[in-house]
């Protein structure tokens, strides 16, 4: 069963970079978002996935029970699945951002700092 869920996460990890590598940047927000989602998959199934008692600590003692499962693979989740959220809605926005200043949403078209040129060669002029 875990050599499926390992040919789950390197699928989707696998769309994840070959989304990251395409020219359109809605495509690489979406690439973003798989990778996102294949770590938290990695990290849950890293985790373990066998039923067991929530990680509650009973009252009257110091530590977790035997039965009780992992809580860190828990915690590790739900902070990636935040900042992942948080990355995403970053980046939705500053592709629309981009969109309504320069027109295309095609990474060759993002070409406004090479127009302006290299800020080394105003230094090496200025100071020759």
């Amino acid at each position: 069963m875990s050599l499926v869920y390992a040919l789950a996460i390197a699928v989707q990890m696998g769309c994840g970079v070959y989304l990251l590598l395409s020219r359109h940047v809605v495509r690489i927000v979406l690439g973003v978002v798989l990778l996102s989602a294949a770590t938290n998959l990695l990290i849950f199934v890293a985790g373990g996935l066998v039923f067991t008692a929530p990680p509650v600590i009973v009252q009257g003692t110091q530590t977790l029970g035997a039965e009780a499962a992992n809580p860190l693979p828990q915690a590790l989740i739900l902070t990636a699945i935040v900042i992942g959220f948080a990355l995403v809605a970053f980046a939705a926005a500053l592709v629309l951002k981009t969109y309504r200043a320069v027109g295309s949403v095609l990474t060759s078209g993002h070409t406004d700092a090479e127009a302006l040129g290299s800020p080394f060669d105003a230094e090496a002029t200025r100071n020759a």
